[in-house]
């Protein structure tokens, strides 16, 4: 194992005519002839053609922007978008820049509940539609599950991309696209930045990790087809990343410039294998990485901006001619070399189609369209980039069917049958690491009360937890009498002081540990709690890597993820109603000797 992205009505219908993505030809239902596909070809190629350049520049921008309306956001949102967009709301931002793509954000306070996601997105269209050859605007969001989640509770949420792998099954994963597309679509969001393809053989990944299937490139690439395919069963884009692979580097490419010293030979045994899988099962997107890999592209430049990698590799020797959309912009891995004014002009040189979420909007747009009339980008090459865009829209279904209507989303979203499935999967990935003594599962009749102390950290959606309370809560219904006491990521002496001497009135103690460093706060608590003779259950509530810190617990579970969905499953394994059938995905190496594995992809005990 080694070591280590027409004129179209301006009304509430488009013209049927155009309608090139509905019905028979929507995403899952099946090719078009080649006469058909020639004929709706040229009817995007007359949109095209009809566009003024100000509106072809627009449509290869996906933007951010503030507010849970597109017309009437709370005044600090206006103030927000005044400061960083130089509008004041959603509507605003479609007519300055004539935007043809839209993503929603948590910390933008686009997603409060799903009812007024949908709202948020038929406004969105509303006001697009109503411009001159207004288009429909194409909504994305990060939905990868587990340890990035833009929507929350009521929506459905499902285990996270690691966890999944330790669950190992393709049916689950086509689930989860199919379940979650479906909820997205029902929201008016038609391309989801997910499933994540990266390889992650680096322990120290900062920005991977549990995001990633595993360490596996053949696991990884069948459960990313899975997932991609119940997305497109759902009506939904998917969006493989980080193209060329992100799963080696022990630097996060929001604040640096990782690089990726994988040999052309090892990435194409490597990284290579779950984005040609991807390719192969019909991708529609594929997002760039913001990292330098000197193997495939020596200039220095970063994957985003090099003509070599995605030009080269990722459409001449894979054969990919979809969409391709940028990591965020606004990301330090991408602005390192160049400045904001040239890395949207040297991103389409390269071969990217849609523009993600640049720092500064006006400077962006302004660089793209100066470049083409300077004539450094053709309006020619322009074209290209927005054909494939309304190709994109057309398949989706946006040119005949932009909005969604009200009565899905209640009928759609977060349904019983919905948040069943996902209790389901999420007890199928729940993985038993360590359990001396049989000491788990554990029984109401020695074991009923329990102390759950350790790390609370943010909800990924903002909805769920904290994780002990949840842990507590759930043990509870199963008839313990369980109580919680959060301990922080870092628990002090005082803290630990506290845990011990709560543990002394428990029959047992969960434990969960977040990121486990060596004598850490985290390590000492655990430690002292082993000390005072109480059956101690440690649950590593995201990296699976933190059993090789803790040799001193008798029973350790990994969820990989700390929403409630996952939290639940593994307080039902401690329980004893389900037995754990999770197996890891990646290896973990002991802790005193990194060279070593101490337990091997595929571990996992059970009862």
């Amino acid at each position: 194992m080694p070591s280590r992205r027409t004129v179209l009505a301006a009304t509430a219908g488009v013209t049927a005519a155009l309608a090139v993505g509905a019905g028979a030809n929507a995403l899952g239902s099946g090719d078009t002839n080649s006469e058909e596909k020639n004929a709706d070809d040229r009817k995007l190629r007359a949109i095209v053609a009809r566009m003024s350049l100000a509106e072809k520049v627009g449509q290869l921008f996906v933007m951010r922007v503030y507010g849970h309306s597109a017309t009437d956001p709370d005044q600090a949102d206006i103030e927000a978008n005044l400061k960083e967009i130089g509008v004041r709301t959603a509507a605003e931002l479609i007519a300055k820049y004539r935007v043809g793509g839209i993503i929603y954000f948590t910390w933008t306070h686009n997603t409060r509940d799903p009812r007024q996601i949908a709202e948020l997105s038929n406004g969105i269209q509303r006001a697009s539609l109503a411009q001159p050859r207004g288009l429909p605007v194409l909504i994305a969001t990060d939905q990868e599950h587990g340890a990035v989640c833009r929507i929350g509770r009521p929506a459905t949420l499902f285990p996270g991309a690691m966890a999944m792998g330790a669950g190992g099954s393709r049916a689950d994963a086509r689930t989860l696209g199919r379940i979650s597309g479906a909820e997205l679509r029902a929201m008016g969001v038609r391309q989801d930045y997910s499933p994540d393809a990266d390889v992650n053989v680096n322990p120290a990944n900062p920005i991977i990790g549990v995001r990633s299937f595993g360490a596996g490139p053949d696991a990884v690439g069948a459960l990313v087809a899975a997932e991609a395919q119940g997305y497109r069963d759902a009506g939904v884009a998917a969006t493989v990343k980080h193209f060329p692979g992100h799963g080696d580097t022990a630097v996060d490419s929001h604040t640096g410039f990782p690089v990726i010293t994988h040999s052309r030979e090892l990435w194409e045994k490597l990284d290579a294998v779950p984005f040609r899988a991807a390719i192969e099962a019909g991708i529609d997107s594929v997002m760039t990485a913001h990292i330098q890999f000197p193997a495939l592209d020596g200039s220095g430049d970063p994957a985003t901006l090099s003509h070599p990698v995605l030009t080269g590799i990722l459409r001449g020797e894979l054969g990919y001619d979809g969409v391709v959309v940028t990591d965020s912009l606004g990301m330090a891995g991408v602005r390192t070399k160049y400045g904001d004014d040239r890395v949207p002009v040297l991103a389409l040189k390269a071969g990217v189609d849609q523009l993600l979420d640049p720092p500064h909007p006006d400077v962006a747009w302004n660089a793209v369209l100066k470049a083409v009339q300077e004539g450094e980008l053709t309006e020619s090459r322009l074209d290209e980039s927005i054909l494939r865009i309304l190709r994109l829209k057309s398949r989706l279904g946006l040119l005949d069917r932009p909005y969604v209507p009200a009565k899905d989303v209640g009928r759609v979203v977060g349904t019983a049958q919905h948040l069943a499935a996902a209790d389901r999967i999420a007890e199928r990935t729940t993985t038993l690491l360590v359990n001396e003594g049989g000491l788990l599962p554990l029984s109401r009749r020695t074991h009923g009360k329990v102390l759950v102390v350790g790390a609370d950290p943010a909800s990924p959606s903002g909805t769920t937890g904290p994780p002990t309370g949840v842990l507590a809560a759930a043990l509870t219904e199963l008839g313990f009498a369980a109580t919680a006491l959060s301990t922080g990521t870092d628990p002090s002496a005082a803290d630990a002081d506290k845990a011990v001497a709560a543990a002394q009135g428990a029959d047992a103690v969960v434990v969960g540990t977040y990121n486990v460093t060596a004598g850490g706060g985290q390590q000492r608590l655990v430690e002292r709690l082993v000390a005072t003779g109480r059956p101690v259950v440690a649950v590593a509530v995201r990296n699976p890597y933190d059993v090789a810190q803790l040799p001193f617990v008798k029973a350790c579970l990994a969820t990989y993820s700390w929403t409630d969905v996952e939290l639940r499953a593994a307080a039902r394994v401690i329980a004893g109603q389900v037995a754990p059938h999770g197996r890891l995905p990646v290896p973990v190496q002991r802790a005193d000797d990194p060279a070593q594995v101490l337990y091997p992809i595929g571990h996992g005990l059970t009862y």
